[in-house]
């Protein structure tokens, strides 16, 4: 029995479709933190949109303001790749230690980075960086300070904004999330290799000033 074929209309289509493989990204895979990582899963690149968000239509590159991007070809929408907002917490205790989890996930699954993770809608970044401490050690905490910025290269998402946060406990008890092997203080001199760039970063910057703060006292 022959089939009638069916034809799909643009309206019929899937809102958003990511091409996996494409020149760019592989490229932005080895930019990627973690690429080389054993544990690494091989994800789609969420920049590559192959149809338009806002009218189902198909998409292409042109040079719009000066860069490449990508339009849509039906209701002529350009389609911003924009970066993604992410926070971590550097948290010290009354010992003087730092607060750190062993990821459960990949990238970088089994290596020891800060508390954090991706904000979500309508969520502030001081209230996404409290809750993703919470969720991962358990422990209650107050923002005292932003530490910096920093834009990281992500094999998935191009680049994630990461903010860096300066965070005072609020209790003591700690257990590791779903999302953590474990969650352990460290003394500064027993760090492990931290995993993410940004969050080396990020305990540079807090150690530095706190021996920055110890010598003036020291002269004062």
């Amino acid at each position: 029995m022959r089939r009638t074929p069916v034809r799909i209309t643009w309206r019929q289509r899937p809102k958003a479709r990511w091409r996996i493989g494409s020149p760019r990204s592989a490229i932005r895979h080895q930019q990627g933190e973690g690429v080389n990582h054993p544990e690494d899963i091989a994800g789609p690149d969420l920049t590559e949109k192959t149809y338009c968000p806002y009218c189902g239509g198909t998409t292409s590159h042109g040079q719009w303001e000066g860069r490449d991007r990508r339009y849509c070809r039906n209701c002529r929408r350009l389609l911003y790749d924009n970066p993604i907002p992410a926070v971590c917490a550097v948290v010290f205790d009354t010992h003087d230690r730092i607060l750190l989890v062993q990821r459960k996930v990949a990238p970088r699954r089994g290596e020891w980075c800060l508390p954090g993770g991706f904000m979500e809608l309508e969520e502030t970044p001081e209230a996404a960086v409290l809750r993703e401490l919470l969720e991962e050690t358990g422990l209650a905490g107050q923002v005292t300070g932003l530490i910096g910025l920093k834009a990281a290269p992500n094999r998935i998402y191009h680049t994630v904004l990461v903010a860096g946060y300066r965070v005072t406990p609020l209790s003591t008890s700690i257990h590791a999330g779903d999302d953590a092997m474990t969650v352990r203080w460290f003394h500064c001199q027993e760090m492990p290799p931290i995993a993410f760039g940004s969050h080396r970063a990020f305990i540079r910057c807090v150690l530095d000033s706190r021996s920055a703060l110890c010598h003036r006292n020291h002269h004062n």
